[in-house]
């Protein structure tokens, strides 16, 4: 029984937050002092954008009538595709009612919130895929008013097949904002006049950290850092599968992960003598960060046994996890931390993040130990109420009575004691020694 580490990370995506604490809190109280003249000057300063935020249906007609039918197809397809996943999951949660003691009925409500913000990123990519992954979620979700945000591209608004994606999947208002000022503007209803309740979508270092340093005043999808991929392959494994599709995830960025746990020596160091070859043949811009995720943040480790890289997987919890093995149900049915799990050679990362249907917003950096992605659970409250007759208060008000006592509540003790005067009159109950300090 031994796990041996063939390639090493140098680094980790931690090491590389550097100052982006800092800049998100200087930018967030700019914004929440000046307001909309903060944002547009942001605006002005990172993104070079001077025209309006806010788009008018014109304007997005406009932006989006010269797409190719064949594009608007693929873009309708994909967010079919999610919006279908999505309203099967709601359609998995239920309200119910439940009389859990003679006279006291209580029960579950599921309860959408009322504004949500999407954001879409569009800096080394257009990722026309969040906007539906984001927005037809939330309105799978029955989210009344969904608001979405993207980055000026090339200095000439929102990439128009991110709009026109944005349209597709039902978005009520659309601004022309990235980065921080977007998720700024978002929690405090900047140009709108509403305030998110949950801001969701993927995006750099500084907008992660400034949805983590707003969270609690907004809710948030997940702790987010750079995109992961996790590779569990045994003996039967393609080499040129695995291996282009490590390459297929860290294209994401330069802080990318890409990781691969197997039971194969020979596997391993068949993937490892692929790598360079595949990276070296991407055009320019996925070249440079699949081969600096990969130099950087790539490991492979050799495991003796299925268990222990199953144990190894867990331990990363990654974001995205392949498996390339036998016995398929064994996998599903024993590993436990990921973000979104793909099983089968049949089944890449890449079908996930474009157009099968579950959602690719996904927890990252060990968060899928105890979260899972977006869903529409995100946007829905689950809350519960109930409602009692005064014979209840029979059984319930003694009880709670006399636990307050014991915790030292005297307040609240009173209020069932109130409850059972009132109610019954001509009856003793035994309440508890009252707090007397």
């Amino acid at each position: 029984m031994a796990i041996t580490y063939l390639k090493r990370a140098a680094r980790t995506p931690d090491t590389e937050s550097g100052n982006a604490r800092r800049v998100v809190e200087e930018m967030l109280s700019a914004i929440e002092a000046g307001g909309e003249t903060a944002v547009r000057e942001y605006a002005a300063k990172l993104d070079a954008w001077h025209g309006e935020i806010l788009l008018s249906a014109a304007e997005i007609e406009r932006r989006t009538a010269g797409i190719e039918p064949s594009v608007r197809s693929d873009i309708e397809f994909a967010a079919a595709q999610v919006r279908r996943f999505a309203e099967a999951q709601r359609d998995s949660l239920r309200e119910f009612e439940l009389e859990v003691h003679p006279g006291l009925v209580a029960g579950q409500r599921l309860i959408p919130v009322n504004v949500a913000g999407c954001y879409v990123p569009t800096g080394r990519y257009a990722h026309i895929a969040s906007s539906y992954m984001t927005i037809a979620t939330a309105k799978a979700a029955g989210v009344p008013t969904v608001i979405a945000c993207s980055t000026p591209h090339r200095g000439e608004g929102i990439h128009p097949q991110v709009l026109y994606a944005m349209t597709v999947a039902g978005a009520d208002s659309i601004m022309t904002l990235g980065g921080v000022q977007a998720i700024a503007a978002l929690a405090f209803g900047l140009f709108t006049g509403k305030p998110a309740d949950i801001i969701v979508g993927p995006g750099n270092k500084y907008v992660a950290e400034a949805k983590r340093m707003l969270f609690g005043r907004v809710g948030i999808d997940v702790f987010a850092g750079p995109s992961e991929v996790a590779v569990i392959a045994d003996a039967t494994a393609d080499a040129d599968i695995v291996a282009a599709d490590l390459v297929g995830q860290a294209e994401h960025g330069h802080e990318s992960p890409a990781w691969l746990v197997t039971t194969s020596r020979a596997l391993a160091v068949a993937v490892m003598e692929r790598m360079p070859a595949l990276i070296d043949a991407l055009p320019a811009t996925a070249r440079d960060a699949a081969g600096a995720a990969w130099r950087d943040y790539g490991e492979v480790v050799l495991c003796d046994t299925r268990e222990e890289a199953a144990g190894v997987s867990d331990g990363y919890a990654p974001e995205h996890l392949e498996v390339h093995a036998a016995d398929l149900d064994w996998w599903l049915a024993t590993l436990t931390c990921y973000g979104s799990l793909f099983l089968g050679e049949e089944t890449t990362v890449a079908f996930g993040d474009k157009a099968s249907g579950p959602n690719h917003v996904l927890p990252t950096r060990g968060a899928a130990r105890y979260s899972g992605g977006l869903s529409v659970h995100k946007f829905i409250k689950t809350v519960t109420w109930q409602r009692m007759n005064r014979a209840a208060n029979r059984a319930i008000a003694p009880a709670t009575a006399r636990i307050s006592r014991l915790e030292g509540m005297e307040a609240h003790a009173r209020t069932a004691d109130d409850r059972l005067a009132k109610y019954f009159p001509d009856e003793r109950f035994a309440l508890g020694a009252p707090v007397d300090e």
